[in-house]
């Protein structure tokens, strides 16, 4: 379970995120969405300890992530999978080792590796091409990828910003359909979206914000 109470961050600048209150379940799958500047990424980056909060507590599984010091953050952050918008793929290497790179680092044995990152390719569909070069596949080829990469080492949590922003509306439907065949096995799944008319579609908990202030989906 993600719990935040009376989160708040403050930049410089301003306040990305103001009194958030939110909850959400293991298991759940659910969207955030919300203007350019609401608060969608902060709050994700918040989850992911690249930024701390300035004020209230967050936790997962029970957990304040307050507790967990510098060297603590990169055990955290195995319990999750991360897709970017940008994919973040490296083009000097095959599709395979893209996938199979968390598990390399993560210092699983051979056999191992081989297994899991195939296991990964085939349910995005793309055992067929784990020879090929990134660069060769379409965007959305590229966005399975790298769903597959931030599955591949079976994280608890998986989590998405705006993961279908540069792809047409069929394409993003089908990637939307991977994100929630995982949550079926019981993934947890939060994407940051601002594709209001594709994420209303998927019938999932739809959590609000504007100006840094949560205005719908509160609590559970």
């Amino acid at each position: 379970m993600i719990e935040f109470k009376r989160v708040s961050k403050r930049y410089e600048s301003h306040d990305a995120l103001r009194d958030i209150s939110l909850t959400i379940d293991t298991g759940e799958m659910a969207f955030i969405t919300g203007h350019s500047g609401a608060g969608k990424s902060t709050l994700l980056r918040l989850l992911l300890l690249l930024d701390r909060p300035s004020s209230g507590e967050l936790s997962v599984n029970q957990r304040p992530t307050s507790a967990i010091k510098r060297r603590g953050i990169a055990a955290y952050r195995r319990n999750f999978g991360i897709v970017f918008q940008d994919h973040q793929l490296l083009f000097d290497r095959s599709v395979f080792d893209n996938v199979a790179l968390p598990l390399v680092i993560a210092g699983f044995g051979r056999r191992d590796v081989n297994r899991r990152a195939r296991a990964a390719l085939d349910k995005v569909g793309l055992l067929d091409r784990e020879g090929a070069n990134p660069a060769s596949l379409s965007g959305g080829e590229q966005q399975r990828v790298g769903i597959a990469r931030a599955v591949v080492a079976r994280p608890r949590i998986l989590i998405a910003d705006e993961p279908t922003g540069n792809l047409d509306p069929d394409l993003s439907a089908e990637i939307m359909e991977l994100f929630r065949a995982f949550n079926r096995v019981g993934v947890t799944v939060l994407i940051a979206s601002h594709d209001l008319a594709l994420i209303s579609r998927m019938r999932h908990r739809i959590i609000t914000l504007h100006e840094g202030r949560l205005i719908e989906g509160e609590g559970r």
